[in-house]
């Protein structure tokens, strides 16, 4: 049996080695001859997967160890009889962390307080529900837009995304990206939308590019308007929009789901469901194949404050790293996919031992997903 896995996949080799002969390739492009005798493929966003790709091959199942599926034509592998699994909610942590990473920087930089901001999140799945709670355990305002899930009746205040811009002073995209049919997502901030936001406002995409216009926001920034942006994902990529990019406070390339945490869950994920598939079901414990975190434990005292926050955030993740890397290289060919094949390990805020003297601060630390203990000072 012969396996195809992005090279790109860590742990890879090691679990799907126990199913069959594993084969790393690249993802963009991947090459099409090795698909000649391949049973399976693994892949991430990179990848389109579709009946180009595919048909008349031998594979029978592909994986995809990412949450977002708008690359794969699940609709043709279903006609095609080819199983199809992916793997949501695989680096919903890791998002959620890069924003705060994010507006940490941004509220130390222009001298605000997070509380004292009201956050609009625009799709309230697996990272905007986790972006949900860890908000307002801090006790910032947080409104919930989510035209799929207001109309199927799910428990939430849902607003209308109009709303949203009205009252918000964040207002950060976590949807999936949907070209047609009633809930299109494509260009979901448009030019008419941007142009309402107001001023000073924080605009964030770490889902997909093209939510976000991005012609229509660079037309809106080069005359003047006052707004904060923080992009993770373009349109297009890798061929990303220097100019926008040299005008937007934070620009990433794709990375925001990178921890190591998620993407040993996508890997695992895939792999579980495939061993399933082919009858021969086993399970993966994460914590067998992290290394152990850079920093052992730290000590707290006192209570939590948000340039205290700010310092632990940025001590396991300082989103200016990869800012910084991306602005080095933009516009010079392949080097966007390059950053995403060689990216520095980064860990979850779960991978730091705090010590807290205060037991408030511990219940807030562990509330915000840091492995947080109270230990009274003797």
């Amino acid at each position: 049996m012969k396996i195809l896995v992005d090279e790109n996949m860590p742990y890879a080799r090691e679990l799907f080695s126990r199913l069959g002969d594993v084969k790393a390739v690249p993802g963009r492009p991947i090459p099409v001859n090795e698909l000649e005798d391949a049973d399976a493929l693994m892949v991430r966003s990179v990848t389109k997967v579709n009946e180009a790709l595919l048909a008349g091959k031998a594979i029978k199942f592909v994986g995809t160890a990412t949450a977002g599926t708008d690359h794969v034509d699940d609709a043709w592998l279903n006609q095609a009889g080819i199983g199809f699994s992916a793997a949501p909610g695989c680096n919903a942590i890791a998002v959620v962390e890069y924003v705060f990473s994010s507006l940490l920087m941004l509220a130390e930089r222009d001298g605000f307080a997070l509380k004292d901001r009201t956050v609009g999140i625009v799709g309230v799945g697996n990272v905007g529900g986790r972006l949900q709670k860890r908000l307002e355990a801090l006790g910032i305002r947080t409104l919930l837009c989510d035209p799929p899930r207001k109309d199927n009746g799910d428990e939430g205040d849902f607003r209308t995304l109009d709303e949203l811009v009205e009252a918000c002073d964040v207002i950060t995209f976590h949807t999936p990206l949907f070209k047609t049919g009633p809930y299109t997502s494509l260009h979901l901030a448009d030019e008419a939308l941007i142009r309402r936001l107001k001023p000073g406002t924080i605009l964030i995409n770490a889902c997909r590019g093209p939510v976000v216009d991005n012609a229509a926001l660079l037309k809106c920034l080069e005359e003047g308007q006052d707004l904060s942006v923080v992009l993770d994902v373009w349109e297009p990529e890798p061929d990303l929009n220097v100019a926008l990019l040299n005008k937007s406070d934070v620009a990433t390339a794709h990375i925001a789901g990178y921890t190591l945490e998620g993407k040993a869950r996508g890997t695992t994920q895939v792999f579980e469901a495939y061993s399933a598939f082919i009858g021969h079901p086993q399970q993966v414990a994460l914590d067998t194949l992290l290394p152990a975190p850079e920093f052992g434990r730290i000590t707290l005292h006192g209570p939590l404050d948000e340039p205290t926050l700010k310092r632990l955030v940025h001590l396991v993740y300082d989103v200016r790293r990869d800012d910084a890397l991306l602005r080095k290289v933009a516009g010079i060919p392949g080097e966007f996919d390059a950053l995403r094949k060689n990216y520095v390990e980064r860990r979850e805020w779960s991978s730091l031992y705090v010590i807290c003297d205060d037991a408030s601060a511990a219940t807030l630390l562990h509330a915000l997903g840091f492995n947080a203990v109270h230990h009274p000072a003797r």
